[in-house]
């Protein structure tokens, strides 16, 4: 793991050596394995906290690499759109319709496929609040668009970011997921009780 712990003075860019610096101030370091491939999902678990987003924000300017997000409609719209939306947008948000479900993977899947560089981030929990199982979102989205998986934590327990591991789903949903369990052993949320076991929403 500390072959991928990223140091300000390798950074190319000033905004990532900032990134990382003020990262450090609070006390978080940040492992990144580079990314393999110009398209793919990236799955960010646990997430219990508010917190979790200017921490991850900070990370992702700290390994400079474009990753996009979902968020409701709602944040880029009416009087909250108008004022956030814009920053949202820079920060890689992208508006879906929470309501409008219908044919929303296969959407996203073409619209990555269409991309010369495409990494959307997705927390399968949805929720920071306690859920029982994870959204099959991230799952049919990277199979449909034939991209791999990144695992990203934000562990408070050692208080470090990391994207290191990788992997290529097989369509075997108890396989990948066994594999998706082994690679997220150990980590934990800022509020561990409110993590979701890592299983997926039971088909209807």
């Amino acid at each position: 793991m500390s072959d991928h712990l990223l140091y300000p003075e390798k950074l190319p860019r000033r905004s990532q050596r900032w990134a990382l610096r003020l990262l450090a101030i609070i006390g978080w370091q940040v492992h990144f394995a580079p990314l393999p491939g110009p398209r793919g999902v990236i799955i960010v678990y646990p997430h219990t906290s508010n917190w979790d987003f200017p921490i991850g924000v900070m990370a992702k300017w700290a390994v400079g690499v474009p990753i996009r997000w979902l968020g409701k409609e709602a944040l880029f719209s009416g009087m909250c759109g108008a004022m956030l939306g814009p920053l949202f947008r820079r920060l890689g948000g992208e508006p879906i319709e929470r309501h409008a479900s219908t044919g929303a993977i296969e959407r996203i899947a073409q619209h990555m496929r269409d991309a010369d560089w495409f990494w959307l981030a997705l927390a399968p929990e949805g929720t920071r609040n306690y859920r029982a199982n994870w959204r099959t979102g991230f799952y049919h989205i990277a199979m449909a668009a034939k991209v791999p998986l990144a695992i990203a934590y934000i562990d408070y327990a050692t208080r470090v970011v990391g994207v290191v591991d990788h992997l290529d789903l097989s369509g075997d949903i108890d396989g990948d997921m066994e594999r998706i369990r082994t690679a997220y052993a150990g980590r934990q949320g800022l509020r561990p009780d409110m993590a979701a076991p890592i299983t997926l929403t039971p088909p209807k």
